[in-house]
């Protein structure tokens, strides 16, 4: 992996652990959008632009909008620490598992766009959608088709989720009157 990588790893790190440290709500939720924002960046990194614009959209945007203006509309605990109490037994537990899990899935991730990838195992698979896309959807991009065609259902359903986040903020903003 690139040190871009290994920088957003660590920044995604940073911000998940400051979410749960923090006590002062809005500053919770601030990095917690921005967590959701790494997160999307390194869906984009790892080439998949579905999921990162999924994850920008509701995790970042919706997500992050819908928590302002819940603390906009409900009184604001007023907070004298700016961090939570750490439970050190806690931190070492999870800790050990970060490490253990660390220890077992890297060394069998695959390089990104390898050729050695479980992906390109199967070459007839592989050699079926690239030749035969075209012909079956009338897409000409390969992944539009994919998932558009191939995955419809799994589109659709996310494209419910983010119709419905829509609607929730809507109705969270009172913009909108349903008779």
């Amino acid at each position: 992996m690139s040190a871009f990588a290994y920088a957003l790893a660590v920044f995604i790190l940073a911000s998940a652990v400051a979410t749960a440290l923090f006590r002062d709500v809005l500053s919770t939720i601030i990095v917690f959008g921005a967590y959701s924002l790494g997160m999307a960046i390194l869906y984009t990194f790892l080439l998949a632009p579905d999921v990162a614009m999924t994850e920008a959209a509701i995790g970042a945007g919706v997500t992050t909008l819908l928590l302002l203006l819940t603390i906009a509309r409900t009184a604001r605990p007023s907070t004298d620490r700016l961090f939570e109490r750490v439970d050190v037994p806690a931190v070492v537990a999870v800790g050990a598992l970060v490490v253990v899990l660390t220890a077992i899935v890297l060394p069998e991730m695959y390089e990104l766009g390898s050729t050695t990838a479980p992906v390109w195992s199967n070459e007839d698979v592989t050699q079926h959608y690239i030749e035969n896309t075209y012909e079956q959807t009338g897409i000409h991009n390969a992944v539009s088709a994919v998932l558009a065609a191939y995955r419809g259902f799994d589109t659709f359903g996310e494209a419910v989720v983010v119709f419905a986040a829509g609607i929730s903020t809507l109705l969270a903003l009172n913009r909108e009157v349903f008779a």
